[in-house]
């Protein structure tokens, strides 16, 4: 799909713009906005054509990689030029790295922090612009349970998430007395093209995650995306600012010890 593609007629006025949109938790959530009425501007290195077809609303491609500067700013100039403002950002775009700290290259260290990080911050800043002019706009960064707790064999992606939320709340901070209020969600383990590609490695499987997890069950791509929606949307969430929402079917909050929780699981 080219830059500018559109389809569909109808729109609300309010314009979102999701990174890494082509599929997993960011389709998902760009197929939310647009059915709630925003004009959604769908970002990946690749965007397929009809990424989403069959919304309604407003959908428009908007193709880059978010680690590179100069592309970042092509695409915040071609969504200012097209509408005029942006309303909701959502810095989905990731990768994940999974191997041993001491077997870790520093070349996948570094693209890792420049995907789930660096991007995230060129995002914020091109398209923060446009928002703190219209002195309004919701960004909401897709951090992980993984920016919240330590995960073995992780240490590249573990930082970059407990980076972004770092940088969420310094944003928040800075921002949100000009009317932009900057959040985070961190999913637990949702189920996913990268979950697939990830297993398929076998570190894990699908019992040691819904074990680990007190709802017994992975996450779905929706449960991320209703989350990330509120949070974007001004009528249901004016007054959360700087906040970090666990979508992980209680992972962070649960300290309890394997076989304490798996009773309380089964209620036995």
């Amino acid at each position: 799909m080219s830059e500018g593609f559109v389809s569909g007629s109808r729109g609300s006025g309010r314009v979102a713009v999701v990174t890494g949109a082509a599929r997993g938790i960011g389709r998902r959530t760009a197929l939310t906005l647009a059915e709630r009425g925003f004009t959604v501007c769908i970002n990946d290195l690749d965007v397929p054509e009809g990424a989403l077809d069959g919304v309604g609303e407003h959908v428009v491609a908007l193709p880059g990689d978010v680690s590179n500067e100069d592309d970042v700013k092509r695409m915040a100039s071609s969504v200012a030029e097209r509408f005029g403002r942006v309303d909701a950002l959502v810095n989905n775009a990731g990768i994940s790295a999974i191997v041993a700290a001491e077997d870790t290259p520093t070349d996948l260290w570094r693209r890792t922090l420049d995907i789930n990080l660096t991007g995230p911050f060129l995002m914020c800043r091109e398209f923060g612009k446009m928002m703190l002019e219209q002195n309004s706009g919701s960004i909401v960064n897709v951090s992980s349970v993984a920016g919240l707790l330590g995960v073995s064999d992780r240490v590249a992606y573990n930082a970059s998430k407990h980076g972004l939320i770092g940088l969420t709340r310094t944003l928040a901070g800075e921002w949100g007395g000009r009317g932009v209020r900057v959040n985070a969600v961190c999913p637990g383990w949702v189920k996913t093209e990268m979950d697939e590609e990830d297993q398929a490695g076998g570190g894990y499987t699908d019992a040691d995650i819904t074990g680990r997890t007190p709802m017994n069950r992975f996450a779905r791509p929706e449960d991320i995306a209703n989350a990330v929606a509120f949070l974007a949307d001004p009528e249901q969430s004016a007054y959360i600012n700087g906040h970090t929402l666990s979508v992980d079917g209680g992972w962070f909050g649960d300290g309890s010890w394997e076989s304490l929780r798996r009773r309380k699981q089964t209620g036995e």
